[in-house]
């Protein structure tokens, strides 16, 4: 086999980042590859300082170049990058993305992901709007499994090519994995992914990009506020005060980011029964409490459906399988009166 910069790099494409489904040429640690007199060295540059990372893929790598050591001497480099925040001025606008919305908790249990999933869906179906949904929970990315997403996501030319379902166009940490292994990751790789996310997805134009976050202000929500110029995020909260007085909270960091709260959405504010009637399990007032404080709409509040949560596991938003219940007619509602705010 000739030894080229092409049938190295075919050769390390076959080597798959531990954990994941993904190879480390399309990750873009392969920094350089030089081919000499003394031999072939190859470069990689990690976003990870786990030793056990660092260890595995040396494995990996020597494994998949061990074809061109009956050639030439192969030796390899192995460095790690601190990932640096973006200044605010350094912020990517995406400029064929009009509309481009975090939707945030303070705590979790509150049904943030749900809600993502439902609106992007509503607002795809209810107001003909081109729209993605990006999953930046790295620990925990339900969304793939809330929309029935499945398969590989493919990259060309270094860009990630998203899923397409539900009329959505989806990119997850949840397609990338091993479903059956942990994430286990400091800031610098989160926020190294959140970047790849930002800057080499081929989203295509859209009207919105909805982004679910994980809940609180960690890591995440501070990558993404430094590496994108948001529109704006939407804080999802429940009734109960252990809820609303964190999502309070936690939502006067986007302040501090410069990121502006477009509206409070309550989920789970009642159980509908016959008549009308509503019982409130959870309390009530939370979501407007969180509302008035911030100084921002009360934009829905969202019943407790089982129908929701079953649907959620089969893969398929509310407005899709039941549009005629109460809830879908709330998310379509939503969807009309978040457009309008946007225009």
């Amino acid at each position: 086999m000739a030894i080229t910069q092409e049938t190295i790099l075919q050769a390390l494409r076959q080597v798959k980042y531990p954990g994941y489904t993904r190879d480390i040429v399309s990750f873009g640690f392969v920094k350089n590859i030089q081919i000499g007199a003394e031999g072939l060295l190859v470069s990689l540059e990690l976003s990870s300082a786990d030793p056990q990372i660092t260890q595995a893929l040396r494995e990996l790598v020597a494994e998949a170049l061990s074809p061109f050591e009956k050639q030439t001497r192969v030796k390899l480099k192995f460095s790690t990058k601190e990932a640096q925040t973006a200044k605010p001025s350094e912020r990517a606008t995406l400029p064929n993305i009009k509309h481009k919305i975090a939707v945030s908790s303070g705590k979790g249990g509150v049904g943030k992901t749900t809600v993502a999933v439902n609106l992007a869906y509503a607002l795809r179906a209810a107001t003909g709007a081109d729209v993605g949904l990006l999953d930046c929970d790295m620990y925990g990315p339900t969304v793939p499994l809330m929309l029935g997403a499945k398969g590989e996501v493919y990259g060309e030319n270094g860009m990630i090519t998203p899923l397409e379902v539900h009329g959505l166009k989806v990119m997850s940490m949840g397609l990338l994995i091993d479903e059956n292994k942990p994430v286990v990751w400091r800031g610098p790789m989160i926020d190294q992914t959140i970047k790849q996310f930002i800057e080499q997805v081929n989203w295509g134009g859209l009207d919105y990009l909805i982004i679910d976050l994980p809940p609180g202000t960690g890591d995440a929500q501070l990558s993404l506020a430094k590496r994108l110029a948001l529109d704006g995020a939407l804080v999802v909260t429940t009734p109960q005060m252990a809820a609303s007085q964190v999502a309070a909270r936690g939502a006067q960091m986007w302040g501090k980011v410069e990121v502006p709260v477009l509206g409070v959405i309550e989920n789970m504010s009642y159980y509908p029964i016959s008549g009308g009637r509503r019982e409130f399990p959870f309390g009530s007032g939370g979501g407007r409490l969180v509302a008035e404080t911030l100084g921002v709409p009360m934009l829905a509040e969202l019943p407790i459906d089982g129908r929701l949560r079953e649907l959620a596991d089969k893969g398929q938003p509310i407005l899709a399988a039941n549009p005629d219940c109460e809830s879908a007619r709330i998310y379509k509602e939503l969807a009309h009166t978040f457009s309008k705010r946007l225009i």
